[in-house]
């Protein structure tokens, strides 16, 4: 009786154990099953023929997935403005894409991973065609301001042929009142930028010993040696009332700052709108002198103002555009007809744009974009947001060089990199003779002068 119960506990052990043995077991924590991301759809659709105007692609997954290496996401061997993962959708921008073009959206292996999961073993890829671009809206014919010069309609012509075909070069003073920058170019190079950027920055102070805007010499010689002249206004204003110190920062960033409300300096009777009245008839008889030599301007004011680092965007868009208008119409009354009234886009910002009929050209600062995709992106949405307009990149830094940003469609009505004020605030002195630079050093000056789509001063006649 005994050897029976024996046998039988033993039979129940190895039926347990059989038992065990056929139960999954679990895995330990951490470790994710082997599986890899599995497209099922994408928009544009696998050989499909797409607007020249698309700017994101959608990759649609059989689960989660997440981005492990977005430098392995390219189009057509080139990077990508960006891409985004959620849930089971990637997102792609695309930046520009040229018209009637075959492209190659592809994952390499590593980019992406599923969750859970493991990363993609094979390239994930997706061909498009790109169709016939439609005919592009034609560019405002004519200048917002009324009447005028002679000068300022040849170089608008000038800007027009070459739009889309050339790129003119820029430098900006350093500061306010000088060519420093262009000199530095120059020095490295062999060559100088076709365009020069003045900055009336201390407006408050002219006339005195260290600067005086009512001597425009230094703005006579770039013209008349064949430089286009752009010129900006970091406009400064009383900290506070009956204060002696400036500021154009707002109370959000930068030392000093001013507590001067734009919504008032746009209403009668306000001791906001007597400073506004006086700077800008100041300003605007400052500008009477160039308009008296002849010089068409390049006039960039009020920049950047949907940023909210400066006074003139610190309320909102309706002050903004009223004191551009306010501007505008001032101007005119003083007979001020040289201008070419240039308006800083910031992304997200259509509230804001003062209107076709008070802009003849809209740029856009970028700085710290080394991608040509990235700049792609920033190019065509300017394009989109304003089809009967040129497009410039009215400040830059840090971006991606002129050649592969035009490998990607890209064509600015001109570039102008910040300057560097350790590096040119003097044209003397070992600084100055240095290769280096803060925001575009020789090398990328060289590579934009050996493309033949980029212009020097040498290159281009807007005087007669």
């Amino acid at each position: 009786m005994m050897k029976k119960t024996v046998s039988f506990q033993l039979l129940i052990v190895n039926c347990l154990l059989l038992l065990a043995a056929c139960v999954p077991k679990s895995k330990p924590a951490g470790e994710e099953e082997a599986v890899t991301p599995v497209l099922l759809s994408s928009a544009p659709a696998a050989n499909a023929t797409v607007a020249a105007t698309l700017q994101e692609a959608t990759l649609v997954f059989g689960q989660k997935v997440a981005i492990t290496n977005q430098p392995k996401i390219t189009l057509n061997g080139g990077s990508v403005a960006g891409a985004t993962a959620t849930d089971s959708a990637l997102t792609v921008r695309l930046g520009a894409l040229e018209a009637t073009t075959a492209y190659t959206l592809s994952l390499a292996a590593g980019a992406i991973k599923a969750i859970p999961g493991v990363m993609n073993t094979e390239a994930i890829t997706v061909a498009f065609r790109t169709a016939e671009a439609p005919p592009a809206p034609p560019l405002s014919p004519t200048l917002a301001v009324a009447n005028p010069s002679p000068e300022a309609v040849k170089l608008y012509a000038f800007l027009k042929e070459n739009f889309g075909q050339k790129i003119i070069s820029g430098a900006m003073a350093n500061v306010s009142w000088n060519t420093n920058e262009a000199e530095w170019v120059h020095r490295h190079t062999g060559k100088y930028p076709a365009l020069n950027g003045f900055d009336y920055i201390h407006l408050y102070a002219s006339p005195s010993s260290w600067i005086d805007y009512g001597n425009t010499q230094v703005v006579e010689d770039w013209w008349s040696n064949n430089g286009i002249v752009t010129a900006m206004w970091h406009w400064n204003v009383p900290t506070a009332q009956g204060s002696s110190t400036y500021a154009f920062y707002t109370p959000k960033g930068g030392t000093p700052s001013t507590a001067f409300d734009i919504s008032k300096a746009v209403q009668d009777g306000t001791y906001e709108h007597g400073v506004v009245t006086a700077d800008l008839n100041a300003i605007a008889n400052y500008l009477l002198l160039l308009k008296q030599k002849n010089i068409p301007v390049l006039w960039r004011p009020l920049h950047e103002a949907a940023g909210g680092w400066f006074w003139w965007g610190a309320k909102g868009a309706t002050p903004l555009k009223a004191l551009w208008r306010l501007m505008f119409e001032t101007f005119e009354a003083k007979g001020l007809n040289n201008l070419i009234w240039v308006w800083t886009a910031e992304p997200n910002d259509d509230a804001w744009y003062p209107g076709d009929e008070y802009v003849d050209i809209v740029g856009r600062d970028i700085y710290g974009k080394p991608t040509a995709a990235a700049m792609a992106g920033e190019y065509a949405s300017l394009k989109t947001r304003f089809p009967s307009k040129m497009v410039t990149l009215s400040e830059c830094g840090n971006v991606a060089s002129v050649a592969e940003q035009a490998a990607q469609g890209v064509r600015w009505s001109w570039f102008m990199p910040w300057y560097d004020y350790g590096r040119t605030s003097s044209s003397g002195g070992a600084a100055f003779s240095s290769t280096a630079h803060e925001h575009a050093n020789a090398a990328w000056w060289s590579s934009a002068f050996a493309d033949p789509r980029v212009l020097s001063r040498d290159e281009i006649e807007v005087k007669d």
